[in-house]
């Protein structure tokens, strides 16, 4: 009862945060997680000739092992009581001005039990189009992962 209780309360204070983020002047990267942009597709791969949407493969990871909850966003938001390992992969169109900006993706993944018995972060990766462009550090990260889609 007490992991699920830590998880939940993780996971609703993460989803908290990620929702104020979306305001502010920031660059939309995190600190801790790998925000590699040499190796994001490139936007104009799978844009239509008019050039005012395109769609994207959106692949979240969240490794270990047990069950956790997983709040993932692309679009819209959606937390799950997953078994681990756990994948998802969902189709994100972006247009207008998110060609621009992008479209913020996430996944925060909820505690799982670690090699020393204690709770620690499960640990996540997001994947754009086959291409890895966020993971949390192997769990290092309490943030989980997010990035944005152009």
């Amino acid at each position: 009862m007490r992991r699920t209780v830590t998880g939940i309360a993780l996971v609703a204070a993460t989803a908290a945060l990620l929702a104020g983020c979306g305001s502010g002047g920031g660059d939309g990267k995190e600190a801790g997680a790998k925000q590699d942009t040499s190796q994001a597709p490139s936007p104009a791969a799978s844009k239509p000739a008019g050039g005012q949407e395109a769609t994207r493969e959106v692949t979240f990871e969240v490794r270990g092992q047990g069950s956790t909850q997983v709040l993932w966003t692309a679009g819209e938001s959606k937390t799950e009581q997953v078994n681990l390992p756990w994948t998802k992969t969902t189709q994100l169109t972006v247009k207008g001005a998110e060609l621009k900006v992008g479209s913020l993706v996430s996944v925060v993944p909820g505690s799982v039990t670690g090699s020393d018995g204690q709770l620690e972060p499960a640990s996540c990766v997001i994947k754009v189009d086959g291409k890895q462009v966020a993971d949390n550090k192997d769990g290092k990260s309490i943030a989980g992962c997010k990035y944005l889609v152009k």
